[in-house]
């Protein structure tokens, strides 16, 4: 079946409920409510990093939810406030409503209005693939350092000292500075609850640890009295949000449509990475286009019922999907519970201490250091890849570490772009560097021959590969990497096309120079296994060049019988890919 018929039998809404079996119910009921457990203090915490009011998380969690269901094409990813969005959100807004906390919010709900619009219109226009420009090493690198940032800035909560500093790392400077200021009976209960929420994850991952901590401390709270010795969330207005777009100007609007795609683009990469992660496990397909259409949908909701910016989250996925969800009806309990939160619960959470809600911020993000996947890619290296590429070698290892400085000393979206800019400069610059080759014949198939150091090479015979396509970028380099490999005892040369996928006019014109270059010193040149696009580029280019074989073992046969050795002579055999 072609893409194109599947998605014309998907419904326009709910589609991801096609199909939908009686007997998932009670399955969904219970990961809907295992879901519930995480996501209301998670909303919360989340809310604290975009800088807005708790309740706020949960005002964008219920039409988050229901849009998602209706327009998304995963069966199991949960939507709603997550920690990259929200932090990227509040780096976005500080620089518009510094010091002004109503506007402040009101832009974060339209932060929310126009990242949902951005997000339509992209999925409308099928613009999916751009997920795929945000490579992941950068992307990693980019939430390793996220995370880092706001477990600093949740720090000063922990401990009960005034937060100051500029950036992260000017943040964790004071906090350092100012321990001596820190509140023992603040810090004594926030570093219990981020050890039980820790402990309860690791030995009974089936007991809500983030819910049963902050349960926890609103008893503790309430039973000794602890309100005026602790910085609690305070007064928390009950029943529904204010709906509607948000009041303000709409050259407000505007200014915020340019960094509402930065909070796009990582919404979408990290939404759909998890949707993709568990479609896989589960035996079915994800449109990236509707995903868009689904987050945008998502993001309007929101920010239509005075929330914010929301997207896909993997690790509430992932509880989705251990308690046996089935559907996106286990999304609409949550949005159902989390309702019936907002009217009758809130009142609950007001002794909630800041430091034990900081304490889940720190565990909810904790995960996203992953040090483990920098190291892999530091350790992508082999002394073949140093030798041709020096310090670009580990390219993904630099571009994760790029972005993640970039955002612990330059701010969340400079980061992503510095990440994104270095790991671009260094692609072009090993595009512009390829691997040139030197083979030797082993049992008919020509292969690298510093790794076959014991198979002889003929001195009057170099044949090479170039590792990549041959363009503008590389020619020259390719040209003077042919040219410096022969010696005076070199007599042909043979490339050995097989490994370049493609060739330009600026690359054919090189191979012609390398032809007349090399024909000056008696040197005859052909290249082989030229297929495709490299056959139709130089048979039309018509500026001369090498001569065309089938293969190696031809080219050196008709060119090469002086100069060839006696087996060769003898024993012509044709090349293996």
């Amino acid at each position: 079946m072609s893409p194109a018929t599947a998605d014309s039998r998907v419904p326009v809404l709910f589609g991801s409920l096609r199909g939908y079996q009686g007997q998932w119910l009670r399955r969904d009921l219970v990961a809907g409510l295992t879901v519930w457990a995480v996501m209301v203090p998670e909303a919360f915490a989340y809310a604290t990093i975009a800088g807005v009011p708790p309740v706020v998380g949960l005002y964008a969690a219920v039409p988050a939810l229901i849009a998602y269901a209706a327009f998304g094409s995963s069966r199991h990813l949960v939507v709603g406030p997550m920690s990259a969005t929200a932090a990227l959100s509040a780096a976005t807004i500080a620089e518009f409503a510094p010091g002004d906390s109503d506007a402040y919010i009101v832009l974060t709900t339209v932060l929310a209005v126009v990242t949902g619009v951005v997000a339509i219109l992209a999925g409308l226009a099928r613009l999916g693939f751009v997920a795929t420009f945000i490579s992941e090493p950068v992307l990693k690198g980019f939430i390793v350092g996220l995370a880092l940032t706001i477990i600093i800035g949740q720090l000063p909560k922990l401990f009960g000292v005034e937060g100051g500093g500029e950036g992260a790392i000017g943040k964790l400077v004071h906090v350092v500075a100012h321990l001596g200021q820190l509140s023992v009976l603040t810090t004594v209960i926030g570093v219990l609850s981020l050890v039980i929420v820790l402990a309860l994850k690791r030995w009974l991952p089936v007991v809500p640890a983030s819910l049963a901590v902050v349960l926890v401390g609103i008893l503790a709270v309430h039973v000794f009295g602890l309100s005026d010795r602790l910085d609690v969330v305070g007064e928390i207005d009950p029943g529904l949000p204010t709906l509607g777009l948000p009041s303000t100007t709409w050259g407000d609007y505007a200014q915020l449509a340019g960094p509402a795609v930065g909070v796009m683009l990582i919404a979408f990469a990290e939404g759909l990475g998890a949707a993709k992660t568990y479609a896989a496990r589960n035996g079915y397909e994800v449109d990236a286009n509707r995903e868009l259409i689904g987050l945008g949908a998502a993001n309007l909701g929101s920010g239509l019922a005075s929330g914010m910016v929301v997207n896909g989250s993997l690790s509430k996925t992932a509880v989705n999907g251990s308690a046996g969800a089935r559907s996106q009806v286990s999304g609409l309990v949550v949005a159902a519970l989390s309702l019936i939160t907002l009217l009758f619960l809130t009142a609950l959470f007001e002794e909630l201490p800041e430091t034990v809600l900081a304490a889940v911020v720190i565990c909810a993000v904790i995960e996203m250091v992953d040090t483990k996947a920098i190291v892999r890619l530091y350790r992508v290296w082999t002394p073949r890849l140093g030798g041709t590429y020096g310090s670009a070698a580990r390219a993904d290892f630099v571009g994760a570490i790029a972005a993640l400085l970039g955002v612990l000393v330059f701010d969340t979206l400079p980061g992503l772009i510095i990440g994104i800019v270095t790991s671009v400069l260094l692609l072009l610059y090993r595009s512009s560097r390829p691997s040139v080759r030197p083979l030797t014949d082993v049992d008919g198939s020509w292969v690298d021959a510093q790794a076959h150091s014991d198979h002889p090479v003929d001195p009057a015979v170099l044949v090479v590969r170039v590792e990549s396509g041959l363009f503008f970028a590389n020619a020259d380099h390719v040209k003077d990497e042919i040219r410096r490999r022969c010696t005076p005892q070199t007599r042909l040369v043979v490339l050995d096309a097989q490994t370049t996928p493609f060739v330009d006019v600026s690359g054919a014109t090189a191979l012609a120079e390398l032809t007349d270059d090399l024909a000056r010193d008696h040197i005859e040149f052909a290249i082989a296994g030229d297929i495709g696009q490299v056959r139709d580029v130089l048979r039309t280019d018509r500026v001369g060049g090498p001569r065309p074989f089938t293969t190696v073992a031809e080219a050196i046969g008709v060119l090469g019988a002086d100069a060839d050795s006696e087996a060769t002579r003898d024993d012509p055999r044709r090349a293996g890919p």
